[in-house]
């Protein structure tokens, strides 16, 4: 059954006449199982504060979920911080800031699933000023532009502004007569309209309903509505909550998906020669943003939200079985990097307490396997800790996964892959990290990185390599991922701002070639503490030593890549699991690929 969802103008802090509209709507057609809110949706003015708090605060109720991307007006500014800096709100979150009981804030811009309908939005006015609320950031642009390129339809698109030239093409008879005399449209959402073709756009804050007729995207089979919506309570009575119950485009047929109906128009934003976006990312200034929504997968709160309990001490039941009957009342720790530890032969008393007293009569492992993207032994808790699933003298290791194989490294798909061709360049021999190795044999790990490079150029992408060298890893591994040439800008900013989340900051050099940076690094290794760099493209270095006792995330470089290309359920290897038979015939595609860039060909 399809999800019924009403959807709202500006609300303008009037919950009262909104609620009592929705409570008609839901008798007569409902039940309604969301309500999205486009334009401003706080107050005017701080007379209408007073019923528009008793909401906020729980003396009156939200009676169905309800979204708004109007982050503006009076009070906005004090209840969104405050929104902000909820513990539930941090992290990854693209489906709403929880403000109160079924009030959700769309901040920024993003996308997410509502019932099965793919919503993706963007809050907020274009500002030349840089302002904590109300205003959209050139990142959160990009962002949009970024889930345009993922697969897929989307379903609903909001927007705060209407889109410049939206009536173009359209008929006089439908266009409302104060449209002509309303101000004009914000040419970036024209922009990513279409770009990004969704099969509903809904948009406020002119305070005219206009429902266009549906209109074919370039490029596309299916067409898209556009819906403007009046403000709550307008004195020309103009409507302001219209009922939808779209069938998600995931579930459709392709013959559905294409039909159109007989008034359907070409699209209106190519009636005029395409204008150069005013926020072409090329041209964009480092320091012009205060605030960047881009970034939003934070590693540490990632972590923190797998890890229920709140004592020091593990949880045997969750670290052994994966789960624990007391879930969040037990008074143990639920960590699941611990759990996947243990599932290597890790030792429960050496992760426990950091030692253990069977010492070598134990039969479990007393060292930490380095995380993210290496070739795991499909047997959990064997050998000891002697035992190295790089080494290719090991049983343990899955030679399947091997591209190619030089004197001193070999090249290796990594374990359930963040993105296609996403590989680990390890030395042969058995190292703690790359920056360790002879520096005869950085010539040849250069080679190796150079044929990658040219490989992923050849498909329009660049590729970004990372290692985490810890003081408690065995093997090292060096990691390759490619990454769409567009998105190349954004990397080391986004990296930065993961920096940021983590109370960090990186050490930043730039350098002519791969082996220059490779010399600085090489210098910066002690063998008594950890760190993590990232070779970014256009020759930037960046360097973060770890602390002793600092908590930083295993799989960072991972999960910040996951979040720059908005894949936030790849950022676990485990999700990305493939069997051994696709393992191996992945492998077979990237060689065959690969082959002329290969070094050792």
């Amino acid at each position: 059954m399809a999800p019924r969802i009403l959807l709202c103008g500006d609300v303008l802090g009037r919950l009262n006449q909104l609620f009592k509209r929705v409570s008609s709507v839901n008798k007569s057609a409902g039940p309604f199982d969301a309500l999205l809110c486009v334009g401003q949706f706080f107050p005017d003015s701080p007379e209408q504060l007073e019923d528009f708090t008793k909401y906020i605060e729980g003396g009156s109720h939200f009676p169905l979920p309800t979204y708004f991307v109007g982050d503006y007006g009076v009070a906005a500014p004090k209840l969104l911080l405050q929104a902000s800096k909820d513990s539930a709100n941090q992290g990854f979150k693209m489906d709403g800031f929880k403000v109160c009981h079924n009030l959700y804030w769309l901040k920024g811009s993003g996308k997410f699933s509502l019932f099965g309908l793919s919503v993706a939005y963007l809050s907020g006015r274009k500002s030349s000023s840089a302002q904590q609320f109300g205003t959209y950031t050139e990142d959160d642009v990009d962002a949009l532009r970024a889930i345009a390129e993922e697969p897929g339809i989307v379903d609903l698109f909001l927007t705060n502004e209407w889109p410049s030239g939206v009536t173009n093409r359209a008929a006089d008879s439908d266009i409302p007569a104060g449209l002509s005399d309303a101000a004009g449209g914000d040419s970036t959402v024209s922009e990513l309209v279409q770009e990004i073709k969704p099969r509903y756009h809904i948009a406020g804050t002119k305070g005219i309903y206009y429902a266009r007729e549906p209109y074919s995207n370039v490029d596309a089979v299916h067409v898209t509505r556009f819906i403007g919506l009046a403000s709550v309570g307008n004195k020309d009575k103009q409507k302001f909550i219209h009922a939808i119950s779209p069938t998600p485009a995931s579930t459709m047929s392709s013959t559905e998906i294409a039909m159109k109906t007989t008034n359907t128009t070409l699209s209106p934003y190519t009636y005029e020669e395409k204008r150069t976006s005013p926020m072409d990312s090329t041209k964009r200034s480092s320091d012009s943003i205060s605030d960047p929504q881009y970034w939003r997968y934070d590693v540490s709160q990632k972590r923190q939200k797998h890890e229920a309990g709140h004592g020091d001490k593990l949880c045997f039941k969750f670290v052994s079985s994966g789960s624990c009957p007391r879930g969040e009342k037990c008074n143990f720790r639920h960590d699941t990097d611990a759990r996947e530890q243990c599932m290597r032969g890790v030792c429960f008393d050496f992760l426990n307490k950091g030692k253990c007293e069977r010492g070598p009569d134990c039969n479990f492992k007393h060292s930490l396997q380095d995380e993210g993207g290496r070739l795991p032994s499909r047997r959990p808790g064997s050998g000891r800790s002697k035992e190295c699933w790089f080494c290719l003298s090991s049983p343990n290791v899955e030679s399947h996964l091997i591209i190619s194989i030089g004197e001193n490294y070999y090249l290796a798909l990594a374990k359930g892959p963040l993105v296609e061709d996403h590989v680990l360049i390890i030395p042969v021999e058995h190292m703690p990290s790359t920056l360790s190795m002879s520096s005869e044999s950085e010539i040849e790990l250069s080679r190796f990185q150079n044929s990658l490079k040219s490989y992923c150029k050849s498909q329009e992408k660049e590729v970004i390599f990372f290692e985490w060298v810890s003081v408690r890893g065995t093997h090292a591994n060096l990691q390759a991922i490619p990454i769409p040439s567009s998105k190349a800008i954004m990397a080391e900013k986004i990296f930065n701002l993961a920096a940021q989340k983590l109370r960090f900051e990186f050490v930043t050099k730039k350098f002519d070639s791969i082996s220059d940076g490779r010399k600085f690094l090489k210098a910066q290794i002690d063998g008594d503490s950890s760190l993590f760099y990232a070779q970014i493209p256009g020759g930037t270095i960046l360097l973060h030593h770890v602390e002793e006792k600092e908590k930083f995330p295993a799989q960072f470089g991972r999960e910040v890549l996951a979040g720059l290309l908005n894949m936030a359920d790849n950022a676990d290897w485990r999700n990305r699991k493939h069997s051994k038979d696709e393992e191996m015939k992945i492998v077979e595609v990237f060689k065959s690929r690969f082959q002329e860039y290969d070094p050792n060909c």
